[in-house]
């Protein structure tokens, strides 16, 4: 191995093994006490703001007794409404904030309510499914001058935290493309249209919102890769789509044919991504690759491979081999308050999202994935599914940044 190759790989390694706080440290403990409401009893039962020292979970709402049940025993919390409506009607004054857990489509309805009673909002990803929507949220945010916050994931796996801090350091060189990929196959095709029990439907059997969903309109734990680690946005977009005919794609409230979507797009720096979201595929979870005049990082695939840098070769036609490295668990640092420093779901990323939340409220700023990096993370999406449906035809990304 070159001399120069082995004092790299020194350097990105001592970077992510010595420096394990490329962020903020938790804040010194206080009095102050956020109280928040958590909407939502199934992926809203995943998270850890109970355990923040500084947070106290003071009510919870599901429309399905069960669900609700859950959130009690998650959070301890025994004021439970049977509605998100009466929740805020006869606990809005204890609370400080929501958690907006709740289906896709009722994420901005939510969050803007929750908002225009003077509420900090964490939402669940999408931000939105619509550009009226992503106008509507930013609108309602800056009128109202309430924290707004999505919960990506991606952007608190080690690998993006990793990524964000060689970026700043100028580790990459230009980063001048990013592979991006989210896949979440669907499973037995015949169970889903017999199945009722899955999460295609709702308990009266009807459609649930996940029912045929555009593959493009849940682009964030991909572009959470890109937009959270640059923080560049996308300008345009070329997509296709490919699907077969079934009832997912022939009878659903979107009118989708797709079950698979791959984009193009290009940023606002002129640097190139490839985004894939695809319902129907062997492959599973999030993983993004970094490419860099200086080289590249790769993400874990399926346990098969470790995180993985390559470093550009200087001598044509002899190319430098991949270097495992070694990652850290960035939620042993004390970016974390103590009692928060375990693991948690998608790739550790849980208890961050909770705690950046909480510190944001108590330290008086926005918080990392504020409204505009949200809508930069989910807008392109939006627009990539036009493309597709247009056959690849490349838009214009508009852009939701600060008015």
């Amino acid at each position: 191995m070159p001399a120069d190759r082995r004092e790299f790989l020194a350097s990105a390694g001592l970077l992510a093994l010595t420096a394990l706080q490329p962020g903020r440290a938790a804040p010194p403990p206080s009095d102050k006490k956020i109280r928040i409401g958590v909407l939502g009893g199934g992926f809203g039962t995943q998270f850890f703001w109970h355990e923040h020292p500084q947070c106290e979970v003071a009510a919870v709402t599901d429309l399905r007794a069960d669900r609700r049940q859950a959130l009690r025993d998650a959070y301890r919390c025994d004021y439970a409404f049977s509605s998100y409506d009466e929740m805020l009607a006869k606990a809005g004054d204890r609370l400080d904030a929501v958690a907006v857990f709740s289906g896709a489509p009722d994420h901005v309805d939510h969050a803007c309510l929750a908002m225009e009673r003077g509420l900090h909002v964490i939402s669940a990803v999408p931000a939105c499914m619509s550009l009226e929507d992503a106008e509507r949220l930013r609108a309602t945010k800056e009128r109202t001058g309430r924290r707004y916050m999505m919960a990506e994931t991606s952007y608190y796996r080690g690998a993006s935290i990793y990524a964000r801090e060689l970026h700043r350091k100028q580790g990459f060189g230009e980063l001048y493309c990013t592979e991006l990929e989210y896949y979440h196959d669907r499973g037995d095709l015949n169970r889903i249209l017999t199945d009722k029990t899955t999460r295609h439907y709702n308990p009266d059997g009807s459609h649930s919102w996940r029912w045929g969903l555009p593959p493009m309109l849940y682009p964030t734990h991909c572009l959470g890769f890109l937009v959270g680690v640059t923080r560049e946005r996308i300008a345009k977009v070329s997509a296709l789509g490919w699907g077969q005919e079934h009832p997912l794609t022939t009878d659903n409230a979107y009118n989708n044919p797709f079950w698979c979507e791959s984009a193009l797009m290009q940023t606002d720096q002129g640097h190139m991504s490839r985004c894939n979201v695809f319902w129907m595929t062997p492959a599973h979870g999030e993983r993004a690759r970094w490419y860099g005049e200086k080289g590249s990082l790769a993400m874990a695939y399926g346990g098969a491979h470790a995180d993985l840098w390559t470093d550009r070769s200087m001598t044509p036609d002899r190319p430098n081999d991949p270097a495992p490295l070694s990652i850290p668990d960035y939620w042993k640092s004390d970016m974390l308050p103590a009692a928060m420093r375990h693991s948690s779901g998608h790739g550790g990323s849980h208890t961050f999202l909770a705690a950046e939340f909480i510190n944001a409220l108590l330290e008086d700023r926005e918080p990392a994935v504020d409204v505009y990096e949200a809508l930069a993370m989910t807008v392109p999406g939006i627009v990539a599914h036009q493309s597709a449906l247009r056959g690849g035809e490349q838009l214009a990304v508009p852009r939701f940044d600060r008015a």
